[in-house]
């Protein structure tokens, strides 16, 4: 008897949860429709895929769709997984998160060598001078962006962009700064003794059988990467992105994936297939700018009545916009990667889990 209780209990919660992401697809389809939506859109639901469709164009010129298969770049989603990187060395015992630059980089010619610790790296209190420091849209157009445009390796990006000096007390204040995150690279880089890439491909991407995922080079085609156009203010177009070097975000946001490969990795990570839970503890705690370690952490965060944790990693770069959307108490995902810089995926996201929070 209390067998066939619990399976009508458990066919009860899969029909409302079916239910709730029913209504959730007909909002997304709504929404898509009003805001010209590109992209593709996953939601998990304890670590199984509820919702998956695809909206609009890879290629505008040859009217080529986005589809579950497209590649995007994914931007600064890139972070999630760098700090990963950096907590897998930490409980190997090969990181100590409060040692600073200099412990791992001794070469390293930046004021911040000897005082910034790895910890400051990860939540971005730093307190360097930040290496995008006015850049805008209009500065962009008029004068270029150097530190993306022009070819560098990670080391020239380290000496020329991430050893500026201090600009305040580290650990004193939040700034979001792709110096940090760089920094880190290098750092797994010196002490697994690979390339960023490489240390990537082995701890993560192949144990998850991530296929479709890696890092973006000039001289490297990628199979079904949709083409990022960004919206132009002063001409109020869509235009097609400013030739750039991806390589240059490096650590910080150089990676290109699909959504289902996304969603190997949230569920490795949410649960706890890839850190110790008291790592994941350290990495979700919640600090200035409500900012954790690679990704911001919301506690509190009412949903229908409801409080929740949410653990949320965007990324923008032009037109490349992304988003890894999770409620920790409610074990759901919401995968939004897009090719056009025309939505706020912050606020669509934050509608999307309104609607599938019963």
């Amino acid at each position: 008897m209390k067998k066939l209780t619990g399976i009508i209990f458990f066919v009860f919660l899969f029909k409302t949860a079916f239910s709730q992401v029913l209504k959730a697809g007909v909002f997304i389809d709504s929404f898509v429709k009003k805001n010209n939506f590109n992209g593709t859109i996953l939601i998990q639901q304890q670590s199984k895929t509820a919702y998956q469709k695809s909206f609009g164009f890879a290629n505008f010129s040859f009217k080529i769709p986005n589809t579950i298969r497209t590649t995007y770049k994914v931007a600064s989603i890139t972070k999630a997984f760098t700090s990963v990187l950096i907590l897998q060395l930490f409980e190997q015992g090969k990181i100590d998160l409060e040692k600073t630059i200099h412990a791992y980089l001794p070469d390293y010619a930046g004021s911040a060598g000897d005082k910034v610790t790895v910890k400051q790296l990860l939540n971005m209190t730093s307190g360097m001078r930040n290496m995008d420091e006015g850049t805008t849209q209009e500065s962009v157009l008029k004068k270029g962006m150097p530190q993306y445009q022009l070819p560098h390796t990670s080391d020239e990006m380290l000496i020329r962009y991430c050893s500026d000096t201090l600009v305040r007390k580290p650990g004193s204040q939040f700034d979001y700064n792709n110096a940090d995150f760089i920094i880190l690279g290098k750092i797994i880089e010196k002490v697994t003794s690979m390339t960023y890439e490489e240390a990537l491909s082995k701890q993560l991407l192949q144990p998850l059988k991530m296929t479709h995922s890696g890092m973006l080079t000039q001289e490297k085609i990628i199979d079904n990467l949709a083409d990022t156009y960004f919206y132009r203010d002063d001409i109020k177009m869509l235009v097609s992105d400013l030739p750039v070097y991806w390589s240059n975000w490096y650590a910080a946001g150089a990676m290109y994936s699909t959504a289902g490969d996304l969603a190997r990795f949230s569920n490795a990570l949410f649960g706890g297939k890839l850190l110790k839970q008291q790592t994941l503890n350290k990495m979700f705690s919640s600090g200035l700018g409500e900012y954790g370690m690679g990704v911001w952490v919301y506690k509190d965060y009412e949903i229908k009545h409801k409080m929740y944790t949410i653990v949320k990693r965007p990324g923008q770069i032009m037109g490349a916009q992304t988003m890894l959307f999770h409620i920790l108490e409610h074990g759901s995902t919401i995968i939004i990667l897009s090719n056009t810089g025309t939505v706020s995926l912050d606020d669509f996201a934050a509608a999307i889990a309104n609607h599938i929070v019963q």
